[in-house]
């Protein structure tokens, strides 16, 4: 008797999971589209722009400090408010556009649903789940839900390189 209520209490574990996973990946998929098709109101919807512009900026900010050309008082100085303004013109669907594409979020190429992109969804230890574009994958972005139960993109682990400014 207590083997079948551990069998369903870990049934019903992986049920939540499951529906959570599915829940977070129909909001990965709407962001997604979004960065490839340019729809500025749906990304920001579906955007932490606090979180995910403190990410960028800390990135931004260690990047410069590793450069060795540039002088260490200098950097301190000016690379915070450097990477403030890059903070603010990062946060822009065709600016993640590379990142969409990497995840095959192309205009020419079929989109699979939700349904697949949970297959792709990975838990994290502190709650978040990441979006990895293969199974065993790196994961690049990183989601956490909201207390209205949407999952917004809250990071971003990728090569800053595949952030490009349009022009």
């Amino acid at each position: 008797m207590r083997a079948v209520l551990i069998g369903l209490m870990a049934l019903c574990l992986s049920a939540c999971a499951t529906v959570q996973k599915l829940d977070a990946a129909s909001d990965v998929h709407a962001l997604l589209i979004s960065i490839r098709d340019g729809d500025r109101a749906t990304f920001d919807a579906l955007v932490d722009k606090r979180a995910l512009k403190q990410e960028i900026q800390a990135r931004l900010v260690a990047e410069a400090r590793r450069d060795s050309r540039a002088p260490a008082a200098l950097t301190a100085l000016l690379a915070p408010a450097l990477a403030d303004l890059a903070g603010d013109a990062f946060l822009r669907p065709d600016v993640f556009r590379a990142v969409a594409e990497y995840y095959g979020y192309r205009r020419d190429t079929k989109i699979p649903g939700p349904m697949a992109v949970s297959t792709l969804l990975q838990r994290v230890p502190d709650g978040r789940v990441c979006a990895m574009s293969k199974k065993g994958g790196p994961c690049l972005l990183y989601f956490t839900e909201a207390p209205d139960g949407r999952w917004r993109l809250s990071g971003f682990e990728g090569d800053l390189s595949m952030l490009r400014l349009p022009g």
